[in-house]
């Protein structure tokens, strides 16, 4: 793949890896320690580059010259192997990582600084930096200070971050260094590499825009999934996010191929066969309109939390089943609710705006508690002084049993297992309220 996108080039893409070595590579990740995990994901990744044409690569490392104690060495960094091209660089860089040994600390912030003299002048070339650490800065550094400086004087372009195993509460420190890539396992470290050498290379990057009711990009935090065009092979799962500029964030896909996009809002909405154009910036918009249901139940909190089938109007087809003290996104429209109480709940045509929370509330259920005196069989029934509408049986292998109702009026007929008359059966009138227990004696 590499071969066909770099024949599109037009000037010579110069590609710097920084890569971390650490004392804290040593910590456990997968199947081994960091380190090694690294060195074997990085010899398939460099073994896949060492044809491509108009590539040149260098390595810089940090933190493998000096034990980081009894004190720190923060300017532990060293261009290890100069720019060459990648048919030459690419086995040479594989042998130096294979030969490092973690020792000293992450002097990030000192590397970028650093890396301004490893790009010799040469004309018409795109300088770009793959960052691969496991750590923050730990030398009082501030990187993201650097890295702006250097692009700004056009050194190199916006760089690439990929954090190894990296602490949660740690990713939001490298969206200000350049492009951040979180690799979470192992198993997806050589495709977040693949995908970066795709961007580096092609200049090609996505961008979803879900647009609100005024078709501005500003819905985000949903999951969406690209499937390869027109089969179920899924290709990249990703959460919708916004930048930290407020805007869309950029994702690279391979430009060979052709996606269908499900984003799963409620309900889903669906983009396909959608075509990338290589070497530019590829905006999928998609309209995603959402506003907020959120379900209550009046007077608090109790016992019984029943839960909301939710319908698009009209529809059978249930979409979502929506628990009660719960807030969730749907698509701007109608909705039918079944809220599963008993007796049953049907709200028809609830509307969902842009932007805005309908809240629905419902009357707490009270517990009736049957005393039935024995196993048996029965039913239970809204008395509305004109008819009776059913509501539930009760059951047969219980002797005595507690059911949460809305509040009302209620009618229940029972009869005991052991009576074989028709005629022995039992009915009581009872009054349910929010909150208070009910007992119904036979």
């Amino acid at each position: 793949m590499w071969l066909a996108l770099s024949a599109r080039a037009q000037v010579t893409n110069r590609i710097l890896f920084i890569f971390d070595d650490s004392y804290s590579m040593y910590a456990p990740w997968n199947s081994n320690v960091k380190i090694e995990v690294a060195k074997k994901v990085m010899a398939q990744f460099l073994d896949s580059l060492k044809n491509v044409p108009n590539l040149e690569i260098a390595l810089r490392c940090y933190g493998h010259t000096t034990f980081f104690k009894p004190e720190r060495n923060c300017k532990d960094t060293k261009l290890e192997v100069p720019f060459a091209p990648a048919t030459v660089n690419a086995a040479r860089i594989k042998q130096r990582i294979q030969k490092l040994e973690p020792m000293g600390t992450t002097p990030i912030a000192f590397s970028l600084g650093e890396s301004a003299n490893d790009f010799p002048e040469k004309p018409n070339c795109r300088n770009m930096i793959i960052l691969i650490t496991d750590g923050i800065e730990e030398c009082g550094g501030n990187p993201c200070k650097v890295s702006f400086e250097l692009q700004r004087k056009g050194i190199f372009i916006r760089p690439f971050v990929i954090g190894i195993g990296l602490d949660a509460s740690y990713t939001s420190s490298f969206g200000c260094i350049g492009k951040f890539y979180d690799v979470s396992n192992e198993a997806n470290f050589l495709q977040v590499l693949n995908l970066v050498m795709v961007e580096a290379l092609t200049r090609t990057s996505v961008e979803v825009d879900l647009l609100d009711i005024t078709k501005r990009p500003v819905e985000t935090d949903v999951d969406m999934t690209f499937y390869e065009a027109g089969t179920n092979t899924v290709k990249y799962n990703y959460v919708h996010t916004i930048n930290h500029n407020g805007k869309p964030d950029t994702l690279v896909l391979d430009p060979n191929l052709s996606y269908d996009l499900v984003v799963h809002t409620i309900p889903p909405q669906i983009k396909k066969n959608i075509q990338l154009q290589m070497g530019r910036h590829n905006i999928i918009p998609v309209d995603a309109p959402q506003g907020y249901l959120k379900l209550d139940i009046d007077g608090g909190a109790t016992q019984y939390y029943p839960v909301t089938v939710i319908r698009k109007a009209g529809d059978m087809t249930t979409l979502n089943v929506q628990e009660f003290g719960k807030t969730e996104k749907y698509i701007v429209g109608k909705y039918d609710l079944e809220i599963l109480t008993l007796p049953r709940i049907h709200l028809k045509n609830v509307e969902i705006k842009q932007s805005f929370t309908n809240s629905v509330k419902v009357p707490g259920s009270g517990p009736a508690v049957f005393m039935k005196g024995g196993k048996g069989n029965g039913a239970i029934y809204v008395d509305d002084g004109k008819k009776l509408i059913w509501v539930c049986n009760l059951n047969p292998e219980l002797p005595n049993e507690t059911i949460y109702l809305q509040p009302g009026k209620y009618k229940v007929v029972y009869r005991l297992e052991a009576l074989q008359q028709t005629t022995r059966s039992v009915e009581r009138n009872f009054e349910v309220r929010t909150g208070q227990t009910t007992t119904v004696k036979f």
